[in-house]
């Protein structure tokens, strides 16, 4: 993608829209993307993922190793109660050193996109033409690691550099998930004709910000998440939506903060026309819609 003042794909106000439906006729379509990261205890943790200190930062590094060595494991436990598949931003350095973790997410037949090697090293923070080096490493890894290609991309930090989405697209990747601008999928029209969908996630249905900048409790963020839910539900009668909500294990994973996911999935799943998705199905469905095939 080369410099632009505008995206990747046209500004596409939603009142002017031809209708957008998906094909089992669901008003919303739910996707919960547990981000499942390997911070490394000898590099900083990125100030933008509430870190900074000095390396070894014993509390930050321990909390997040918290999230892999039990929260990662409760919030599999709700999720199973509701049917609900996670797609994992996976770092892939976790495949090496954890995958006691990808094991428990394939039993479950979830699905995993790329989320850099390493939550500690950023795209746009690495030197010229190594992002596209982390792009296809990551992907190798998964592949390696899940046994499964991902299909998928959730930048580190949602970071990317002007070349990120060529690179996926040239590594096959279906989607991408870092450009929260809608609530409907979105085409993204490459150079050479590709295209690679765009599909929502959340900066703000999202229990980081949610607990670390907003300092929620965990019934404010199940309300939030509920009124979402509705507000999408009732749009979607009109204008299908998608709606994700992005969660943390050493976050949501907690065990005075795990009855928030609990409560939202319990009201959401009582609602009808609720499709229960992951990321690829919501990108295959937004792009048989809007590109036909």
């Amino acid at each position: 993608m080369k410099p632009t003042k505008y995206g990747p794909y046209p500004y596409s106000p939603i009142i002017s829209r031809p209708k957008f439906a998906f094909p089992n006729g669901a008003r919303v379509a739910v996707w919960v993307i547990p981000n499942i990261e390997y911070f490394a205890l000898d590099e900083m943790i990125p100030a933008s993922a509430g870190g900074g200190g000095k390396v070894p930062d014993v509390p930050g590094w321990a909390v997040r190793d918290y999230g892999n060595r039990i929260g990662v494991f409760r919030m599999m436990d709700v999720m199973d109660r509701y049917g609900m598949k996670g797609t994992v931003a996976l770092n892939s350095d976790l495949c090496q050193h954890h995958p006691q973790i990808i094991e428990e997410c394939n039993k479950r037949g979830w699905e995993f996109m790329g989320h850099n090697e390493s939550n500690t090293r950023r795209l746009n923070e690495v030197p010229p033409g190594e992002d596209a080096k982390i792009v296809e490493r990551t992907i190798r890894a998964i592949t390696q690691g899940t046994g499964q290609k991902p299909r998928g991309w959730l930048g580190s930090g949602l970071q990317e550099t002007w070349d990120t989405v060529d690179h996926l697209a040239a590594n096959g990747l279906d989607y991408v998930a870092d450009w929260v601008s809608d609530d409907q999928p979105v085409v993204m029209t490459l150079e050479g004709g590709k295209h690679l969908m765009s599909i929502p996630y959340s900066l703000e249905l999202n229990d980081k910000p949610a607990f670390d900048k907003m300092h929620m409790t965990p019934g404010e963020f199940a309300a939030m998440i509920k009124r979402q839910f509705d507000t999408l539900w009732r749009e979607g009668e009109m204008q299908a939506r998608v709606m994700g909500i992005a969660l943390h294990p050493y976050i949501t994973g907690m065990p005075h903060r795990i009855s928030a996911l609990d409560e939202a999935l319990d009201y959401i799943c009582k609602h009808d026309r609720v499709w229960l998705a992951t990321g690829a199905e919501i990108a295959a469905a937004g792009r048989e819609v809007l590109l036909g095939k």
